[in-house]
């Protein structure tokens, strides 16, 4: 049975090689016509690339030896002969010598001005903490005038407001002064002052009178705030309720006794709303 089936798996594997050789024997057979097609193209391509390569090898002799003068440009001018090509080479030389000596005088040239140049920069960057300095002090002092030019405006201002305060002030002087004239006057002829003086100065007496009734009354004011002031040192103003009383009877004297821990009662006053209250009716006791 082992033998049987070997065999039969070799005749499969046979059977798929001879298949996929049929079918690429198919595929290759289709490509033929193909192939023809190819060779006929290759044959055309093979001719136009053979021509083209005699066009190029014919441009490149007309090239390097043109037939033709219309192609061709002279040189206008003559050959130098060997010593005056060796004189021109010489003035090229020194003119060449000269270049270079002016081109290392402004590589020096510009070797100090670079080297100025950074010194100033350096310069610079050092005066920069300097100038920042200043600006800050310019600030410092722009403030400064500011505000003090502002203090002078106010001064001014100030000043103007004195000045006519004056003008004021000695305008009622001489208006006083021509007022005391005129009573001195009258007074000299026997005549009575006019109501307007006996009424400034019933004014003056009364602001007196006034002002004493005032000094009189924080004098007052004063001394009920030393009575009510407490033993430990806290003001009030309610009113002081007795803490001793005088015993009555015969036996003892009259000396005030502190109340114990029962201090008497007192009523506070009525209000204004006991109006609305009506008084109770006492029945009488009936016994």
């Amino acid at each position: 049975l082992e033998k049987s089936n070997s065999g039969n798996l070799h005749l499969l594997e046979n059977n798929q090689i001879i298949a996929e050789k049929q079918r690429q024997i198919s595929v290759t057979k289709k490509l033929l016509p193909v192939k023809s097609a190819l060779d006929a193209d290759l044959a055309v391509l093979q001719i136009q690339f053979a021509q083209c390569t005699d066009r190029i090898r014919d441009l490149e002799k007309q090239f390097i030896n043109p037939g033709d003068k219309n192609r061709i440009r002279l040189l206008r001018g003559k050959d130098l002969t060997e010593a005056e090509m060796i004189k021109k080479l010489d003035e090229l030389e020194l003119q060449l010598a000269k270049k270079e000596e002016k081109l290392l005088e402004k590589d020096f040239i510009f070797e100090q001005v670079s080297r100025l140049t950074d010194r100033l920069c350096s310069k610079t960057e050092a005066c920069k903490q300097d100038t920042l300095l200043l600006a800050k002090k310019m600030n410092g002092y722009q403030k400064r005038i500011k505000d003090v030019t502002e203090k002078m405006m106010a001064l001014v201002a100030e000043l103007s407001m004195k000045q006519a305060l004056t003008i004021e002030l000695q305008k009622e002087v001489k208006e006083k002064e021509e007022f005391i004239f005129y009573c001195n006057s009258r007074l000299e002829k026997g005549l009575p002052l006019n109501k307007d003086i006996e009424r400034e100065w019933m004014k003056v007496l009364r602001d007196e009178q006034m002002y004493e009734m005032a000094l009189t009354e924080k004098f007052r004011e004063l001394r009920e705030r030393d009575n009510q002031l407490l033993p430990n040192g806290v003001y009030t103003s309610a009113e002081q309720r007795p803490n001793a009383y005088i015993p009555e009877a015969d036996a003892t004297l009259p000396v005030p006794k502190p109340y114990g821990a029962l201090a008497p009662f007192k009523p506070s006053e009525p209000g204004s709303n006991m109006r609305h209250i009506r008084k109770p009716v006492i029945k009488p006791i009936e016994i």
